[in-house]
């Protein structure tokens, strides 16, 4: 049954973000996707600091991931605090604890007070990257909301290429001094409080889609139907593995690399490397999307980065693996920008802080599983093999996610053509027009 909803009132428009504000959000973004790895060259050291501490070895493996699994479990928190409190309250609040809680690693004595603090900088990282996001689905619609969600990605991952070196050459000096990078957030967080304002929630931005009323199969501010929930699952399912897959690369690379004799400088380039090809992926994305749907586009990211992984596997050099690295991080910097975009278009609303907290926690959620999920593969197979499968598992899957669409096409055709014999369709031009909006996305990730 098809769901109807009364006509809505057209919203006023919010004005356009300016220059400032935009800078404003983009920074922010370049300190998230980076946020947990900038002390990771320094691991050595502090492990030979907290030797002598009860588990001190295992524990400061975990000074990485507590980062990664506290975001994961925070974000939908500031999922609801975004949609409550407000997007702009949100991000000043992560950035101000992000200041605090990553520079206190600095005078961190105790092991135990440093992955307390770590924990507490995956708190501010989940709450910048879900206001930053439902900031920037707010302020547009359409391809201008596609273009700037790539821009988005893009800084993230530029945000990697600037600080991760920045952090290798800090901990030469010592393994605590990395810990002062996180200092750069108080600037930002200065530049969000006095050049951002709280838009009203829950209205829409400034794109084409301005003034629109909701789309078929959704009402403003109220939970999702259980087909548009059961497609918001399939979003943070494949955000999951997408991002298990590609955290293959900096968890298992190193040893991976050992083996052809080199060093830390060596993989530091390479995993850098695939940053700045996420990079290029992220702003090849808005050009992706005005040509193909959203479904094709996570059939191309998938693809893209499971075939990186067959190339890392079959390696015989460093050079080979590095382009497999290459291929791989183009891949994902597509799959975050649509995802992005696919819940924007999905979510209600009122709870579009909560419904794109989601994927903040399937990617991080990915990003601390990774090693344990994979580590039974690289034990019976090893490493360059474990590459191998995981990449034939991801382009398989791509394979499947485009079978899938394409039935899924062909299902509506023949669905609007059983309700033109029957005579149910109102006018063919509005039936054709759901249709076609229908067949971009309906049952696509």
């Amino acid at each position: 049954m098809t769901l109807t909803t009364a006509a809505q009132p057209a919203p006023a428009r919010q004005a356009p973000p300016t220059r400032a504000a935009r800078a404003a959000v983009l920074a922010s973004a370049t300190l998230t996707l980076m946020a947990a790895a900038i002390i990771a060259p320094g691991l050595p050291a502090m492990s030979e600091e907290f030797a002598e501490a009860p588990g001190g070895g295992l524990l400061v493996r975990f000074v990485l991931t507590i980062t990664s699994l506290a975001i994961a479990v925070s974000a939908p928190v500031s999922g609801l605090i975004a949609d409550r409190v407000g997007r702009r309250s949100l991000l000043v609040s992560g950035l101000a604890l992000y200041a605090v809680s990553g520079t206190a690693g600095f005078f961190a004595t105790d092991l135990y007070v440093l992955l307390a603090t770590r924990a507490l900088l995956g708190v501010a990282v989940g709450g910048i990257m879900t206001a930053v996001s439902a900031t920037v689905t707010d302020w547009f619609e359409g391809a201008r909301r596609a273009s700037f969600l790539g821009l988005q990605q893009a800084f993230a991952s530029l945000g990697g290429v600037v600080f991760l070196p920045l952090g290798g050459v800090l901990a030469g000096v010592g393994w605590r001094a990395p810990f002062w990078l996180y200092a750069v957030s108080a600037a930002v967080a200065v530049l969000a409080f006095a050049v951002l304002r709280e838009g009203q929630r829950g209205r829409r931005g400034t794109g084409s889609g301005a003034g629109e009323p909701a789309p078929r199969g959704r009402l403003r501010g109220r939970p999702p139907q259980r087909g548009v929930a059961g497609r918001i699952a399939g979003v943070y399912l494949l955000a999951l593995v997408a991002t298990l897959a590609f955290s293959m690369g900096p968890t298992q690379l190193p040893f991976l690399l050992r083996d052809f004799g080199s060093g830390p400088g060596v993989v530091g380039a390479v995993v850098a490397g695939s940053t700045l090809s996420g990079a290029f992926g992220a702003l090849a994305f808005p050009y992706l999307r005005r040509r193909l749907a959203s479904t094709a586009i996570t059939a191309v990211s998938i693809a893209l980065l499971g075939t990186g992984w067959l190339l890392v596997g079959t390696a015989g050099t460093v050079g080979h693996v590095l382009a497999g690295m290459l291929v791989g991080g183009t891949g994902v910097g597509l799959v975050v920008p649509n995802l992005n975009l696919r819940l924007s278009e999905l979510a209600p609303d009122g709870r579009r802080g909560r419904v794109l907290s989601g994927l903040v926690t399937g990617i991080f959620l990915g990003q601390f599983l990774s090693p344990l999920a994979l580590q039974p593969l690289v034990h019976e197979t090893g490493l360059s093999a474990a590459f191998t499968w995981t990449g034939g598992a991801m382009t398989a899957g791509a394979a499947l996610v485009a079978l899938a669409a394409g039935l899924a096409r062909q299902a509506l055709r023949v669905r609007h053509a059983r309700r033109v014999r029957a005579g149910s369709c109102h006018t063919p031009t509005t039936s054709i027009t759901a249709m076609n909006s229908e067949d971009s996305g309906k049952g696509a990730l």
